[in-house]
């Protein structure tokens, strides 16, 4: 599966807009329902919430990718989002706000690098371990 690289860039739009607002308000429970988006975006790139709304009601107004992208990144940095936002849920909701606050802070700057820049920088540790597994079968 392939990917419009607009839609990933939407998505980390919208995830910076909600990981602000959980940063501002210290809500434990919007941070694990950012958990939970990353996570159905995780496990299948074509039911990604932010997706969705991408495919249903932007892309139709644009005119079709120079370029589409591979899924397996994108969902490998959706992975890296849910866990760093899981630790901020249950950093807020048990007390630990410094843990909520330091983790919903470092998963800001990777939506934002993405959506500002359109740099994914869950993609590229995706690519760099790929790259590194393969020179590791190269050498054995």
């Amino acid at each position: 599966m392939t990917l419009d690289p607009r839609g990933a860039r939407f998505a980390a739009a919208i995830t910076s807009v909600v990981i602000i607002v959980v940063l501002l308000t210290g809500s434990g429970w919007l941070a694990l329902a950012q958990a939970v988006v990353f996570a159905i975006g995780a496990a299948s790139a074509r039911y990604a919430p932010y997706g969705m709304l991408f495919r249903r009601f932007i892309a139709p107004r644009l005119e079709p990718p120079a370029e589409r992208e591979a899924a397996e990144p994108v969902r490998f940095a959706q992975g890296v989002g849910f866990a760093f936002m899981a630790v901020a849920a249950v950093g807020y909701l048990t007390g630990a706000t410094p843990v909520g606050v330091v983790t919903t802070g470092l998963a800001l700057v990777a939506a934002f690098l993405n959506a500002a820049f359109g740099y994914c920088l869950g993609c590229e540790v995706y690519l760099l371990g790929r790259r590194l597994t393969h020179a590791n079968r190269r050498t054995s």
